[in-house]
């Protein structure tokens, strides 16, 4: 499949694409070709990251003429809200509308003190599982990592204006597959990280079992986190519902959950959504606690969201608890997730394909 070129190749340099000490470093070398003293680059550092500017407009402690070369030599990549919506358990979703026309989702998911954001990693999903909206439309790009970040910046902004909070925590759990976009999301991830300073114990990367991903993640120094969505415990079965399951069979996926356990000493989640009468039975319980037991692990159990072209059901509430607590039964620590946002298009993808652009 031929990928777009994107949009940060050309052009001047989006700040938020870069590690903080190549910032610096970029934007120091800039500055003292004009004379400028050197605590400019301080200024910029702080509203970039401190401030989460989306223009050097609102760089207001820096001469107005130094704002307009500054904007003329750098990009913070403002992303446009395409579309919001907010649902009556407090749930908001944005659809961001990219420079180049494309659109993305995330997710401000509010918990008790918590405030949740689940990003996306890329324009559509070449993988095809069938629970998922955003596969309907197919893959189109990788997002650069600016444009990962600046959904953080944009809903960081959104939070503390709109919700009188600020984010506690990351998932990349949005449109796409983090680690088939390896380079822009761990460039990503030092952003966030070391520039915005969100803890990496606060960052959780999703994966359907991407098994070179999982290693590299494990091989960082970084403690971040680790969510891998299973959905079946036998491979067969997980096949029909991701087809990635060919590619990275069960057994190499779970000894490279095995490898992050080793590295990192972290608690791994894996994520099961529950479809009535296709992998909500008691016995594949059985068959999950067999491979998951033995593993420091978290089973999040989420009934799944509908989308319209699949003729399947979400697990009744009684087909989810036998399901929980059987896993019990074995020892298993797992929950059931509470869906969040039902009423304004939950699901990864829904409100892209309601009221985004049509695919082309």
């Amino acid at each position: 499949m031929s990928q777009k070129t994107l949009p940060e190749t050309t052009g001047p340099a989006a700040l938020l694409g870069l590690a903080p000490q190549e910032l610096r470093r970029s934007v120091t070398s800039w500055l003292e070709a004009r004379g400028e003293p050197a605590y400019r680059t301080d200024q910029v550092e702080h509203w970039v990251y401190g401030q989460a500017a989306r223009s050097f407009d609102e760089a207001t402690t820096l001469p107005t003429e130094l704002r307009a070369e500054l904007g003329a030599a750098f990009r913070l990549t403002p992303l446009e809200a395409a579309w919001t919506a907010r649902s009556s358990d407090g749930t908001v979703k944005h659809l961001w509308r990219l420079e180049d026309g494309e659109q993305v989702e995330s997710v401000l998911i509010p918990a008790g003190d918590r405030l949740t954001l689940c990003l996306s990693s890329q324009v559509g999903c070449a993988l095809g599982c069938r629970f998922c909206a955003t596969g309907s439309f197919g893959f189109r790009r990788h997002l650069t990592a600016a444009e990962i970040v600046a959904q953080y910046r944009d809903s960081l902004r959104f939070a503390r204006e709109e919700m009188g909070r600020p984010i506690t925590n990351l998932v990349f759990m949005g449109m796409g597959e983090p680690l088939a976009n390896p380079e822009p999301l761990f460039a990503a991830l030092e952003v966030l990280h070391e520039g915005f300073g969100v803890g990496a114990r606060r960052i959780t990367v999703s994966t359907v079992g991407l098994v070179p991903g999982i290693l590299e993640l494990a091989r960082r120094p970084e403690p971040f986190g680790l969510a891998v969505s299973l959905h079946a415990p036998l491979s067969e079965l997980r096949a029909a519902l991701m087809p990635i399951e060919r590619r990275y069979p069960l057994p190499e996926l779970l000894a490279a959950v095995r490898e992050y356990l080793d590295r990192k000493g972290r608690r791994v989640t894996f994520e099961y959504t529950l479809i009535e009468g296709i992998n909500d039975s008691t016995e594949l319980a059985d068959s999950l606690a067999d491979i998951t037991s033995d593993l420091m692990c978290f089973i999040n159990l989420i009934p799944w969201n509908p989308i319209p072209d699949r003729p399947w059901r979400s697990s009744p509430p009684e087909r989810v608890e036998a399901f929980a607590r059987a896993l019990h039964r074995r020892g298993v620590s797992a929950a059931v997730r509470e869906p969040r946002g039902r009423d304004i298009a939950a699901a990864c993808g829904q409100l892209r394909l309601e009221h985004g652009d049509p695919a082309s």
